[in-house]
């Protein structure tokens, strides 16, 4: 049996986001000692390392609450989980093109500047006049 504490240090996953994932219903409730504190067992440590996994792969929670209720035969669930893992790899290789994109804008709007002290700075002016911009590049998320 594990301590909330015990499993956290063993899957990585800090103690609040154990709570917030059983508060949710992603990780099932852990059984209570004597004394009122969390005890998981191997299947909660299981448990825990595939949803920290699939969240390090990006996957929303509740993409992961769906996988984790598939049984893991194939047919159906199988299909089911391949459609969840084909979907979040186009996620990723879009956020991948949008990201080349900001990378490339920012390479030419560094190269506006020469470093120089006389006049406006070209980098200042660029980034705030967006019309400046070689190509649209919107809000970006930022992954916190």
């Amino acid at each position: 049996m594990f301590s909330i504490g015990a499993l956290s240090k063993a899957t990585g996953v800090k103690v609040p986001t154990i709570r917030y994932y059983e508060e949710i219903g992603l990780l099932p409730p852990a059984g209570r000692n004597a004394g009122n504190q969390r005890r998981y067992g191997q299947d909660g440590l299981e448990a825990l390392g595939f949803i920290k996994h699939a969240r390090d792969l990006g996957f929303a929670l509740e993409d992961i609450k769906v996988l984790m209720a598939l049984d893991g035969e194939l047919g159906e669930d199988c299909a089911e989980a391949n459609r969840i893992a084909r979907a979040q790899l186009d996620q990723v290789r879009a956020r991948i093109a949008r990201l080349q994109q900001l990378a490339s804008e920012l390479e030419r709007i560094s190269h506006l500047c020469d470093g120089g002290n006389g006049g406006h700075c070209k980098v200042l002016t660029a980034l705030g006049d967006h019309s400046q911009c070689a190509a649209d590049h919107g809000p970006v998320r930022r992954a916190y």
